[in-house]
């Protein structure tokens, strides 16, 4: 889409700019809305669109993950916002990521930015300069940078209004990695995984790749999966299911096990037109657990 601008005494088309926002402020509250109008206040020469904003609070891995699972999706040169800050006003670092593949992403240097920096790659890292690029008299405010700095630099980014080398000084080409976590194992002729999140359908990830769980030798969408789910030690879900190919492939209501639709397609457990994590009361974070083996072994 493109914006006509007066340059020089002369209009000009020029490309519209792109600012993406996600963050774990929900709906329910105005948060989100005044993030977008901040940046329309910036700049009305923008298209402004959401990734989501109920991504858990606090919760940095969930923000990764959806950064990765998003920001290749869109064209490059789009800027994202991502706001899960719960050191707001501490001492992490507010940046902007410029990725190799052309995307830039404004975000606290806490975490978020690790998966998506590991998929895409670092162009460079800048910390935001917020003597310049934070709003007009703002500075006794600590508690909400996704409105003060980030929105406010992402918009005028996105608007060229500054340039990339205007948003402060140039860090190392790294971003803070999180924690690790556990690697699925296979031993005894199981799969021995995490649960990693869940989604607005109520199906449940895993840290299983479907190369990984090919060690099982289930077959191509044609066998059982003998599954587990545990919280510590106590059992909270077991069952044998089929591995399909998608969720039409059993009837309604009915479980499965599944990968998702992108690399490395992450095993998965749904139910056809329901929620599964709801129905068996299903969490995920520390201590939730997953065994999975060859339907009909011992």
């Amino acid at each position: 889409m493109l914006a006509v601008v007066f340059f020089n005494g002369r209009l000009i088309a020029m490309e519209k700019g792109t600012l993406v926002f996600q963050s774990d402020f929900g709906v329910t509250d105005s948060y989100a809305a005044i993030m977008k109008g901040v940046a329309r206040s910036v700049s009305r020469d923008i298209d402004i669109f959401d990734i989501r904003h109920n991504i858990r609070h606090f919760d940095i891995r969930e923000g990764a993950r959806s950064l990765a699972q998003n920001v290749q999706y869109w064209p490059k040169g789009t800027v994202f916002v991502s706001v899960v800050d719960p050191g707001v006003g501490t001492s992490r670092k507010s940046v902007v990521l410029k990725t190799k593949s052309g995307h830039y992403i404004v975000s606290p240097d806490n975490g978020s930015l690790s998966i998506v920096a590991e998929t895409l790659g670092i162009e460079a890292v800048r910390e935001i300069d917020e003597n310049v690029n934070r709003r007009p008299d703002t500075q006794r405010s600590s508690t909400f940078h996704g409105r003060d700095v980030y929105s406010f630099t992402g918009a005028r980014l996105a608007a060229g209004i500054i340039s990339y080398e205007e948003v402060g000084p140039l860090r190392k080409p790294e971003v803070v990695a999180l924690p690790p976590i556990s690697k699925p194992e296979f031993r005894d002729n199981a799969i021995f995984a995490i649960l990693t999140g869940t989604d607005t359908f109520g199906n449940v990830g895993t840290n299983v790749n479907l190369e990984f769980f090919s060690k099982l030798n289930v077959g191509d969408y044609s066998g059982d999966v003998d599954v587990i789910v545990k919280r510590e030690e106590e059992v909270i879900y077991q069952s044998v299911l089929p591995f399909v190919r998608t969720f039409g492939d059993v009837p309604l209501g009915k479980p499965m096990v599944i990968h998702g639709s992108a690399p490395p397609y992450n095993i998965g457990l749904s139910i056809n037109q329901a929620s599964f994590a709801d129905k068996h009361n299903i969490e995920t974070g520390e201590g939730w657990t997953i065994e999975l083996r060859k339907g009909g072994n011992e």
